[in-house]
């Protein structure tokens, strides 16, 4: 039998505490080597929709997996995920695959999640105030899933469309009881800010780095190519940089390439990976005025050991459906 996890059933077992736990372990893994993961492969079709395939292999326990995922950014203007795809998980000791579920659900919250992990890992331990760039549903998801790890005592949303961040700061404001502004630029939005969060489509830098004060930590998430940039290079080279996977970013990091080039920063600027920092071979923050930064671009990691989360999850509680495979 082949269970099937549709995305409800997803959001409704994989809640961001449990995420963040989850991921924090898996990246703590990937730093250990105790993975084994091919570089995420990225096929264009049309425009700036892709196709994306990762796969990775993780501890008997967790077992291995795979994300077939298609990238459509204007879905969002039609209702729907901009990431679209299936995540399969292996059983480890006899190869068979034993679960599908809903990539874009599992992408969504184990992003934010993976971002709570880094913030929790470098901000300042009293960062109280947060600005997410985007509006879309990265931007949503930030801001709860980074709930979980500082206590937040202010908000400020931005996105292209003033009524959107209106909107999203309205939802917010109601579901985590927190004042939430929407910022009218992005240079309002990132004032004062402790952390920051880029959630965008954006294609060049909209976020100066002069603009960030010191002691800022801020989550590089929407960028997942190297032809896109949403911070400029003054804001690459101003930053401790540190990756969910340091040879993806070294690779397909499009705000370190684009400094790479302009000849302002080399590959030692990468200092290393998330699991790093967790796994206390690399120190995050040296002092409380450096501006750090967690470079995302999704890894298998992520994906296998939620979707293992929820696998068992469903086996407890029961759900999904059963197919003959």
């Amino acid at each position: 039998m082949l269970k099937v996890v549709g995305r409800d059933e997803v959001r409704r077992l994989l809640r961001y505490k449990d995420c963040i736990r989850v991921v924090r372990s898996a990246m703590s893994d990937l730093s250990a080597g105790k993975t084994n993961q091919m570089l995420r492969r990225i096929t264009p079709i049309r425009g700036r929709n892709v196709l994306s395939v990762m796969a990775g292999v993780m501890a008997p326990e967790i077992g291995f997996g795979a994300k077939v995922i298609s990238v459509f950014p204007e879905n969002a203007k039609l209702g729907r995920q901009s990431h679209q795809g299936v995540v399969i998980l292996f059983d480890a000791a006899t190869g068979e695959p034993v679960c599908t579920l809903h990539a874009g659900e599992i992408t969504r919250i184990r992003t934010a999640a993976a971002s709570a992990v880094a913030t929790d890992a470098l901000a300042n331990v009293d960062a109280s105030s947060l600005a997410v760039l985007g509006c879309g549903e990265q931007g949503l998801a930030h801001v709860e899933a980074i709930s979980h790890v500082r206590t937040l005592r202010s908000v400020r949303v931005w996105a292209r469309s003033h009524d959107a961040a209106r909107r999203a700061a309205s939802e917010l404001s109601g579901s985590l009881n927190l004042p939430v502004e929407a910022a009218k630029s992005v240079q309002e939005a990132v004032r004062d800010a402790h952390i920051v969060c880029t959630t965008t489509a954006a294609v060049d830098p909209l976020l100066m780095g002069e603009w960030l004060n010191e002691g800022t930590h801020i989550n590089l998430v929407g960028s997942s190519d190297g032809g896109s940039a949403e911070v400029d290079s003054t804001l690459v080279v101003r930053a401790r940089i540190f990756a969910d996977h340091r040879e993806g970013v070294l690779q397909q990091g499009g705000e370190y390439l684009r400094a790479h080039a302009e000849g302002l920063v080399d590959e030692n600027h990468i200092l290393g990976e998330i699991g790093d920092v967790l796994n206390g071979s690399m120190k995050g923050r040296w002092s409380s005025r450096e501006i750090t930064a967690y470079k995302s671009l999704g890894h298998i990691v992520q994906d296998v050991a939620s979707a293992r989360y929820v696998y068992d999850r469903v086996q407890e509680v029961g759900g999904g459906s059963d197919v003959v495979f």
